[in-house]
């Protein structure tokens, strides 16, 4: 699996509930874009329209070699998902404070290009403070055991 965009702060800034691996409908230049790296995914989201869900936000640059076609770095792109996890997912996203987010875009061992997604809720400042303080209590019992 060949990793080419992460979402940092999607772990930061939303409560991660479930998972969801789709593919992604891309024009060529695109995916040889991709396979250079040449991808943003930190300030995405996902949206349901007519039954689909798509990529929103999501900047992929131009390909440097393409000739006169070109596409648009930031058009929204159309996931590729059976019916019924649409439907599935559609029905959470429509409940109040929920988010399809993507986590990474990656190429699998067929060499697809797929893109995690996370059913999110946001997190408040509050939340955010409560996370970092646990995260150094654990650092800390570990910084302890260790010496012990």
């Amino acid at each position: 699996m060949k990793r080419v965009a992460m979402n940092k702060k999607a772990r930061h800034n939303y409560f991660i509930e479930e998972t969801v691996e789709a593919g992604i409908a891309l024009k060529g230049t695109e995916v040889k874009s991709l396979r250079e790296g040449k991808g943003n995914i930190s300030d995405g989201y996902c949206e349901v329209r007519n039954g689909e869900i798509y990529l929103v936000n999501v900047h992929i640059s131009p390909y440097k070699h393409e000739g006169y076609v070109s596409h648009n770095p930031l058009r929204d792109r159309k996931l590729l998902l059976h019916r019924r996890e649409i439907k599935k997912l559609a029905g959470r996203v429509t409940m109040r404070g929920y988010t399809l987010i993507p986590l990474e875009i990656y190429f699998n061992d067929k060499n697809i290009a797929k893109v995690k997604l996370a059913l999110a809720k946001g997190k408040n400042v509050i939340d955010k403070r409560e996370t970092i303080k646990r995260r150094e209590v654990e650092k800390e019992i570990e910084r302890r055991l260790k010496y012990k």
